[in-house]
């Protein structure tokens, strides 16, 4: 496992681009009997493999490892460091593959070990390019149905090995807004002679806080942050540019928090724009849902966990994060849970998710991978 991620690491790929990853996920499957399609989502691939102890083989499950890197350039000094300029796998996903991959040489050769059938599904397109709702829209379930799914991921600062499931909410819904401000641009000193975007702009960040800090319940949670302005020239300082352009996301744990941020985020907008006697024009982009386990399968993971990896390494109730996550399309499609797999300390101060100093590491490997054999033999036992 720790050959396989590392080579992965070495040549990342970008969403809907992972021919190089899907070829070894694919070629691996079938050197061990297990059958492949390729393609589905672009990029993505499904092992299934069918168990051959007892009869109860109608019960099916999926498990589910994305493939994808980031667009960002490697800084860890690793001897198996990126060797592509400008990418690197600096969220696990590596990991997240060879963890799955381990796991499935281990059950196609030990498949008298349980009945029914399990779909080995290597997603591509994690990172913001809806690789799961492709795959979901092209009719994964319908092909490789399932009676649940289950997702895993890596998470730095719990201990190695720790197999953490959260009850309900996981993750958050992770959604893109955007907002244009359009004034009557004149000069700096002579203000009263135009209509001031940049100040329409300035009203509407501070009042984001305010959604957030008086209209959600203190016991939910929400964020709403700007990530990116323009306006303006540089050299033109002594100019009240006409038009100023923001974006930046929204986060949310239930549908009725995230329509009120929707709501809310672009009545603030049109609402200063009449203040400042501008135009806004709001856009709010739904992208991924909140990350939800279900009750049901998310004790199946405990279970699996305190078998795998122990009582002292397994958590049964772990807090929701504000990242979003598109497993979320799978959880909406069919029952299922999502867990975390400790990786300890970074070795790097700064080497969490999204990060160029972030590295995988491989003492996790095996522990993810008996979870996932655990929770198989378990499932479809």
């Amino acid at each position: 496992m720790t050959a396989w991620r590392r080579d992965f690491h070495r040549h990342p790929e970008l969403g809907f681009e992972e021919t190089r990853t899907a070829g070894i996920v694919a070629d691996l499957l079938k050197q061990w009997g297990i059958a492949v399609e390729t393609g589905i989502g672009e990029t993505g691939v499904v092992g299934t493999l069918t168990g051959t102890c007892g009869t109860g083989g109608n019960r099916a499950i999926g498990l589910r490892a994305d493939m994808d890197a980031l667009a960002m350039p490697e800084m860890t000094g690793a001897d198996y460091a990126s060797t592509t300029p400008g990418k690197m796998h600096a969220c696990g996903h590596d990991g997240h593959t060879a963890t799955l991959l381990g796991a499935a040489r281990w059950l196609a050769a030990n498949r008298d070990r349980f009945g029914g059938t399990v779909h080995f599904i290597f997603q591509p397109a994690e990172e913001s390019l809806g690789g799961a709702a492709r795959m979901v829209k092209e009719g994964l379930f319908d092909r490789f149905p399932v009676d649940a799914v289950y997702g895993m991921h890596n998470l730095p600062g719990l201990p190695v090995g720790t197999i953490a499931v959260p009850k309900g909410a996981v993750l958050a819904s992770s959604d893109t807004w955007e907002v244009t401000f359009r004034g009557a641009g004149v000069h700096g000193a002579r203000p009263h002679l135009g209509t001031d975007a940049p100040l329409a702009a300035a009203q509407f960040i501070a009042a984001l806080p305010m959604i957030v800090a008086r209209e959600i319940d203190p016991l939910q949670a929400a964020v709403l942050s700007v990530g990116h302005m323009a306006a303006g020239q540089r050299r033109a300082p002594n100019v009240i540019p006409s038009e100023v352009f923001l974006c930046g996301t929204a986060r949310a744990f239930t549908e009725e928090v995230r329509s009120h941020l929707e709501a809310r985020l672009v009545e603030v907008a049109h609402s200063v724009a009449t203040i400042c006697r501008v135009q806004a024009e709001p856009h709010y982009i739904r992208r991924i849902s909140p990350t939800i386990n279900r009750a049901e399968q998310a004790a199946v993971a405990v279970r699996a966990a305190r078998s795998a990896v122990g009582e002292g390494l397994t958590m049964d109730d772990h807090p929701p994060l504000t990242p979003g996550e598109d497993f979320s399309e799978f959880l909406l499609a069919r029952p299922g849970a999502y867990v975390w797999l400790g990786t300890g300390a970074p070795a790097h101060p700064e080497g969490f998710h999204h990060n160029p100093h972030f590295d995988f590491n491989d003492a996790a490997l095996p522990h993810g991978a008996a979870f996932w054999c655990t929770l198989v033999e378990q499932e479809l036992a």
